[in-house]
C-alpha cells in the first residue's frame, strides 16, 4: 500500500468530517488507516451523485444521476474483483475488502442508499427512514466493524445501530437544507400531523412544528446509540477508545439541536475542537468502565424491537 495514497485518504477525512478524523486518530495505526481508506471512498461516492466536493462546492458534471450512479456501481464491481481502477479511492476500496474480507454486498448496500437519492425517494414511514439509514450509514458501521475484526451478527447489528444513529443527527441537524434542494428524510406521515409538506419544511414560520418532529427523531436515535454501546464494549480497548468518542461527538451535534429548538436551523451547528477533546476524555471513560464490576448506564443490553438491518452477510 502506497503512503501517497493513504496520505490523501487522510487529507479527504480531514478536510470531509473533522468529527470522523478526530475519533480515527485514536484507533490502532491499521484500523486507523483503513479507516481513512474506506472513508475516501465513501465520501468520493457521496459527492459523485451530489456533484459536490467535500458536500459542498458544486461542481460541474455533464453526467446525469443515473449515469454517475452507474459509474459508481461500475467502477466498485472493478475495485472488489481486484481489477486496475483509474480512482485512486476506488484503489482505497480494493484494498480495504482485501484486507479484511468485505463482502461485496456491503459496498453495494452503500451505493444503494445513494440510489434512493438519485430516485428522489420519499419516505412514508420510520421503517422507510430506518431503512435509508442503514444504506447511507449504518452498513458504514459494519464495514468499520469488520476492519475492527468484528464478525458476529450481534456485534454487526449494533455496529449498524450506531451508524443509523449517526445519520439521524445528520437528518436532524440538516433538515433545512435538505429540504431547500429538494431532499425530505422525515416520515411524511409525521409530517402531515403536524400540518407540515415537504414544500412547507423550509418556510422559516413552520419552525416550530418542524422542532416537533425533530425531537421525535431524535427520540428514536436515543435507543440505536444505546445499543452501539454494548457493541462498543466489545471492541479493542484503543478501538473502543475511537469509537466511543465518535459516540459521543456525534450524539452532543443531536442534543443541541434539540436544546436550541425552533433556532437550531439559523447556522449549521458543529463541535469545537475543545468539545471534542472533553468528549475524548469522555470516550476514555467508556472504556475504563466496561471492566469495572459495577452495572453501566445508557446501554441498551437487548435490542430486540429495534429496527434490524437485512440479514447477516
Amino acid at each position: 500500500m502506497s503512503d501517497s495514497l493513504i496520505h490523501l485518504s487522510r487529507e479527504i477525512m480531514q478536510e470531509g468530517s473533522k468529527s470522523f478524523a478526530a475519533a480515527a486518530r485514536l484507533l490502532p495505526k491499521e484500523v486507523r488507516v483503513s479507516a481513512y481508506l474506506l472513508y475516501a471512498w465513501c465520501r468520493r461516492c457521496d459527492d459523485v451523485i451530489d456533484g459536490q466536493e467535500f458536500g459542498r462546492d458544486v461542481r460541474e458534471d455533464p453526467r446525469s444521476p443515473q449515469e454517475r450512479l452507474a459509474w459508481l456501481r461500475q467502477e466498485t464491481a472493478r475495485a472488489l474483483a481486484g481489477e486496475a481502477v483509474e480512482e485512486p479511492v476506488f484503489r482505497a476500496l480494493g484494498l480495504v475488502a482485501q484486507r479484511h474480507d468485505l463482502a461485496p454486498a456491503l459496498p453495494f448496500d452503500l451505493i444503494e442508499g445513494f440510489a434512493m437519492d438519485v430516485a428522489a425517494r420519499r419516505y412514508d414511514t420510520l421503517e422507510d427512514i430506518l431503512s435509508y439509514c442503514y444504506h447511507v450509514a449504518g452498513v458504514v458501521g459494519v464495514m468499520m466493524a469488520h476492519v475492527m475484526g468484528a464478525r458476529d451478527e450481534d456485534t454487526l447489528n449494533r455496529a449498524a445501530d450506531l451508524g443509523i444513529a449517526f445519520q439521524l443527527t445528520n437528518i436532524a441537524r440538516d433538515v433545512v437544507a435538505d429540504a431547500q434542494i429538494g431532499r425530505v428524510y422525515l416520515p411524511m406521515t409525521w409530517l402531515a400531523q403536524e400540518g407540515l409538506s415537504a414544500q412547507s419544511l423550509a418556510d422559516p414560520r413552520q419552525r416550530a412544528a418542524l422542532a416537533r418532529v425533530v425531537a421525535r427523531l431524535l427520540d428514536v436515535a436515543e435507543p440505536f446509540y444505546a445499543s452501539a454501546r454494548v457493541g462498543v464494549d466489545r471492541l479493542d480497548p484503543r478501538s473502543a477508545w475511537g469509537i466511543a468518542t465518535a459516540l459521543r461527538v456525534y450524539r452532543d451535534i443531536g442534543i443541541k439541536v434539540r436544546r436550541r429548538g425552533q433556532s437550531a436551523w439559523d447556522g449549521r451547528i458543529s463541535t469545537s475542537r475543545k468539545r471534542k477533546l472533553y468528549r475524548a476524555a469522555g470516550g476514555l471513560k467508556d472504556v475504563v468502565r466496561r471492566a469495572l464490576p459495577w452495572p453501566r448506564s445508557g446501554l441498551l443490553l437487548d435490542r430486540r424491537g429495534l429496527w434490524t438491518r437485512p440479514a447477516f452477510r
